[in-house]
């Protein structure tokens, strides 16, 4: 039995975007909502796009084909749109679309910048304009090699403008990370920046391009955004050029191409430790019909709000906030740097200051603001903000507490989200107009056909741990990897016919929440036995001393797999076998004598990406002295020295 912390007062159901769409349907609770949009899923997407208001310059004649197979399932045929109108065409036609603020940009140094949606569209004009002077035609490749900056928001419309297609690349990877993944794309321009602030060191982000650009023979051009200027960026005569130079004095009037539904809009790279980079490919119906969806039905979004997640353009929630939140000819709030540096209190001190309406956090980030200042939160009233946003991995009991307290002034709902990449939206969604339970995500996303399979490819009882499935498709899934057909359908297709299983482990409990229990190949099995390192992590968050955890498996000859436990505590707790011991306790009152950790370590800090993910595989993998990998999308590399040697 799990009990609701968030009930919507009538105030909040009565306004909810998702009830006129509801009362337009004739459609009286939640049950039938979630129930029609996921069996009649062709019925949902073409009422959803409407509802969202895309702007198509040609109407589509046909929902959706299948002809081909479900894993290549095509939407919205003979229909004709650009995801760069709908988010800044149109809005420029009224003077008060034209007038309002699109993007407020805060740099770690403090710095605000401020961009309304007519000097957003001018200045992505000009830079269309310029792509198209150096021959980018429409289907060419643009990489965006670039920190959260106010300029990159221009830039990403501009290739989407000219029917190009985006290829953003996590700012944080190393030489060797840029080259495979700009050679697998074939990419034939690039923006980036001179130098970026990160935890208040300068970050040379040319100087790493220079680098990975000697093996990227398809790279004509490189454009370099100067951001601080303080020294000399070496550029190489005839291929570099500065971001300014190349719009100034060009033209701010730019035609928006006209595109097919299926027309490539951007490639996006899953994270992964091991083989060939896994370029997922994304229309522009795709993603602006599953992207408007989200933000207007579980995030409420109305043009007057302020949308700010912590999100970086090279993961997918940077695309997704800068598409859906200019749909709607909301603000945008972006940051460069660390959200908890040069203060912890950045973050929350931003939306107060800003009066930001929605915030999107990971727990992660959460956990740190938690162990940095657990006082932080009561200086931010924080009167404007009526939704917190989560995604990028599982809650624990704790640090979900007190967001909800802290930060949200019980008052607020959590909208914890879960999908990916390759889906460029969520399988899981909570609606505001309906009770949350504590780390729940509710309920399925609307057209999103999920269910939880066992391993014989049935529905799993009630409240039995399974495979999260999607059993019918949906627009905005990958049309497969880049130059890699059969790994897509190895990836996705291959355990269940017909069904894309996701590689996640969910449950749907008695009442009909839905968790996220992990990575199933996280799984960890002890003799027989199986569990997933999220529903450990989040036994020990429950332990008063401990601050956040890891758990891994590790090879073990008599039960196959044994726990291993890396915990994080706070201050002022002395280390002792005493201490240890009731760790391995308390972790195997509440799971089960089996689920006992062999060992469990007291370290400093646990290693993260930038995106505020815990990186097990690599932890692992130090733990046990193997090769550590690609390294590169570690928020900080060092923290791995802190990891014991245990073979």
């Amino acid at each position: 039995m799990t009990y609701p912390v968030w009930r919507p007062s009538a105030h909040v159901i009565k306004n909810a975007n998702i009830t006129r769409f509801m009362q337009r349907h004739e459609m009286k609770t939640y049950a039938e909502l979630i129930q029609r949009s996921t069996t009649g899923i062709e019925w949902f997407w073409d009422s959803c796009v409407h509802e969202t208001n895309i702007s198509w310059f040609e109407p589509y004649i046909q929902i959706m084909d299948a002809s081909e197979g479900v894993p290549f399932a095509k939407w919205f045929l003979g229909g004709r749109l650009n995801i760069a109108y709908n988010c800044l065409d149109r809005h420029l036609k009224s003077k008060k679309g034209a007038a309002k603020t699109a993007v407020i940009w805060q740099g770690e140094c403090g710095t605000i910048k401020r961009l309304t949606y007519a000097e957003l569209g001018a200045q992505t004009n000009q830079t269309a304009n310029y792509l198209k002077s150096i021959g980018i035609v429409r289907g060419d490749r643009v990489a965006l090699f670039l920190p959260m900056l106010p300029e990159l928001v221009s830039v990403f419309f501009a290739v989407l403008k000219i029917g190009a297609v985006v290829v953003p690349v996590f700012s944080g990877f190393g030489a060797e990370s840029v080259t495979s993944r700009f050679n697998d794309a074939t990419i034939k321009c690039v923006f980036t920046t001179d130098t970026t602030l990160r935890r208040g060191s300068v970050i040379h982000l040319k100087k790493i391009l220079d680098e990975a650009l000697e093996n990227c023979p398809s790279v004509e051009k490189c454009v370099v955004i100067r951001r601080m200027g303080l020294d000399a960026v070496p550029m190489q005569k005839g291929r570099d050029v500065y971001f300014d130079d190349c719009i100034a004095g060009v033209s701010v009037d730019c035609e928006c191409v006209e595109l097919e539904s299926e027309d490539r809009c951007m490639v996006l790279y899953t994270s992964g430790t091991t083989g060939r980079p896994k370029g997922t490919v994304h229309t522009h119906a795709g993603v602006l019909a599953q992207v408007t969806k989200e933000l207007f039905f579980n995030f409420d979004l109305k043009p007057r709000d302020i949308f700010f997640w912590v999100a970086d353009i090279g993961w997918m929630m940077g695309p997704w906030e800068i598409i859906g939140t200019t749909h709607f000819n909301a603000t945008l709030v972006i940051i460069e740097g660390a959200p908890v540096f040069p203060k912890a209190d950045r973050l929350l001190k931003l939306c107060q200051d800003e009066s930001v309406t929605h915030l999107g956090v990971s727990p992660s980030l959460i956990r740190t603001l938690m162990r940095e200042n657990r006082g932080v939160a009561k200086k931010y009233p924080l009167k404007k903000l009526r939704i917190i946003g989560s995604t990028g991995e599982p809650w624990d009991s704790e640090s979900y507490k007190w967001c909800f307290e802290e930060i949200g002034k019980k008052r607020l709902p959590i909208v914890n989200i879960s999908g990916g990449t390759e889906i460029m939206g969520c399988h899981l969604a909570p609606l505001i107009i309906h009770e949350i339970s504590p780390c729940s995500l509710q309920s399925p996303g609307l057209g999103m056909a999920v269910d939880v399979f066992t391993d014989a490819g049935y529905p799993a009882p009630r409240g039995e741990v399974g495979y999260l499935v999607c059993k019918k498709p949906a627009p905005s899934m990958t049309k497969g990897f880049l130059n890699d057909r059969q790994r897509y359908l190895d990836t996705y297709y291959s355990k269940f016919r017909d069904v894309w299983n996701h590689g996640d482990w969910a449950v749907c409990d008695a009442d009909g929440q839905w968790f996220i229990r992990g990575r199933a190949d996280d799984t960890i099995s002890i003799a027989g036995k199986r569990t997933g390192p999220a529903e450990v992590e989040s036994c020990l968050s429950e332990h008063p001393f401990v601050i956040e955890s890891c758990a891994v498996g590790i090879p073990d000859q008599i039960k196959g797999e044994a726990l291993v436990c890396f915990v994080v505590i706070k201050k002022g707790i002395g280390i002792t076998d005493f201490l240890l011991t009731d760790f391995k306790d308390w972790v195997a009152k509440r799971l089960g004598k089996s689920f006992k950790p062999s060992r469990v370590h007291v370290v400093a800090v646990l290693a993260k990406t930038r995106s505020g993910k815990i990186v097990r595989g690599t932890i692992k993998r130090k733990y046990l002295g193997q090769d550590l990998g690609d390294l590169s999308s570690l928020e900080i590399p060092e923290t791995l020295d802190v990891i014991p040697l245990g073979c």
